[in-house]
């Protein structure tokens, strides 16, 4: 059986923690930052973990992941 494609934009978006949870960038630090104090900023800069529920549909995306 041929070897399974990993999706390029998954790729680049999602990583394997060492016990197996995914990490992700957050949203909304991109642009329109003048109204958006500077707590909310280095929330929006920290990583966090893919919600449960979403978990199986990443995994999907990335066969090789964990």
């Amino acid at each position: 059986m041929p070897k399974m494609k990993s999706n390029s934009g998954a790729k680049k978006r999602f990583k394997f923690t060492g016990s197996g949870k995914i990490k992700r960038k957050k949203a909304y630090k991109s642009h329109i930052l003048t109204k958006k104090n500077a707590k909310r900023k280095n929330n929006l800069g920290k990583d966090t973990l893919v919600h449960k529920a979403d978990e199986s549909s990443v995994k999907d995306l990335l066969p090789y992941g964990n």
